[in-house]
């Protein structure tokens, strides 16, 4: 079933880059942020933020290039921001393939440095198994703990239990963005994902500041509390 619907979304994921950050927010599973080992900062920052991606779409390419790197340095290195990556493969086999080497290294704690491998290696025959393991060869990465995860296809199934919450999510194609529970759709400008997380930060500072308690009141002398008047 699941594969079917990746066949029947995958010419609309192409061509879904315009998007605006939805009004209604989305009850997120806390599994897809708490995963440290897959997402950037701190894990109490105000806005979190994940993004739903297939190494072969270009448009997850593009936002890695032009955006996710002044997204970093503007708010996940400040504390402000925590962004987790969620596979949401919609594109074939060698997606599949690369997701599943994607995990493989994140077992080894290198999931960061294979992730932008493979965005880096976008295109044509990149993602066979040959390949994949080269990169993993040249990320350091411990070979035959390696070759063995992907040739068992070990996460085939977590990969497709990721796609198919992404779907129950509302995402229809890549990118796609959570942020505090609400869908940002497509590969936008860095101008766009500052303008939507300042939002959440200011919604957040107002969140904090109407759950702390009210300051106690000070008593005059001569005075007593006010449930005692009589």
């Amino acid at each position: 079933m699941l594969a079917v619907m990746i066949m029947l979304t995958v010419g609309y994921a192409l061509g879904f880059v315009n998007g605006v950050l939805a009004a209604e927010k989305t009850t997120v599973p806390q599994i897809l942020v708490l995963e440290s080992t897959r997402a950037l900062g701190l894990p109490s920052a105000p806005v979190t933020m994940f993004e739903l991606s297939d190494f072969q779409c270009t448009f997850c390419r593009k936002f890695w290039v032009e955006t996710l790197p002044r997204l970093k340095d503007t708010y996940v290195k400040n504390g402000q921001v925590r962004f987790a990556y969620q596979h949401f493969v919609l594109l074939g086999a060698y997606s599949f393939a690369a997701a599943q080497a994607a995990e493989c290294a994140r077992g080894q704690k290198k999931f960061w440095p294979y992730h932008d491998k493979l965005f880096e290696s976008q295109g044509g025959l990149a993602f066979t198994d040959a390949k994949l393991k080269r990169y993993a060869e040249q990320l350091g990465l411990h070979m035959g703990a390696f070759a063995q995860c992907l040739d068992s296809r070990k996460y085939q199934q977590k990969i497709e239990e990721e796609t198919k919450l992404g779907f129950e999510l509302g995402a229809r194609g890549t990118p796609a963005f959570f942020l505090n529970g609400r869908i940002l759709v497509g590969a936008q400008p860095f101008t766009v994902f500052q303008s939507a997380i300042e939002e959440a930060l200011a919604n957040a500072s107002t969140q904090n500041r109407d759950r702390l308690p009210s300051p106690p009141v000070s008593e005059s002398p001569g005075s007593r509390p006010a449930t005692q008047l009589r």
